[in-house]
């Protein structure tokens, strides 16, 4: 059963995540963005329980952290590699293998739809000319 799993939430959370990252890439102008999406991230890692349990902490937070895709990815994979005994820590002392596909889903579906009209209009706002252009200033400051 374990790797069973494993096998449907790894694609279905790869799913379910990768939109969000291209999401994010189209909404900044340059890599100036980046550390800010990291540190986006690192503040959703250590809010979704991969690190540690997240009934540690307080309710609303718990909310929060639910609301991400993380958390329930790492809920399936907990699942699919941890003792079943273990789901006591979890919230409502289950795995909850239909909410996790739900939610991962739902996230993959949005992320789907939206992905691809925001990368377009990241597109669109880029031309050819300035890549040129910004390609130049690289090499004459580094070249």
């Amino acid at each position: 059963m374990t790797w069973l799993t494993l096998a449907w939430v790894l694609p279905l959370g790869l799913l379910a995540t990768l939109p969000v990252g291209a999401v994010l890439g189209s909404l900044f102008r340059s890599v100036r963005g980046a550390p800010v999406v990291m540190l986006g991230t690192f503040g959703l890692l250590g809010i979704s329980g991969i690190f540690y349990p997240i009934t540690h902490l307080p309710t609303w937070l718990q909310w929060v952290g639910q609301a991400f895709p993380l958390y329930w990815l790492g809920l399936g994979v907990r699942s699919a590699l941890l003792p079943g005994n273990l789901a006591a820590v979890e919230i409502g002392h289950s795995w909850r293998h239909l909410a996790t596909a739900g939610v991962l889903a739902a996230w993959a579906i949005a992320g789907l739809v939206l992905a691809p009209i925001l990368l377009r209009r990241a597109a669109r706002r880029v031309s050819g000319s300035s890549v040129a252009a910004r390609r130049e200033r690289v090499l004459t400051r580094y070249g």
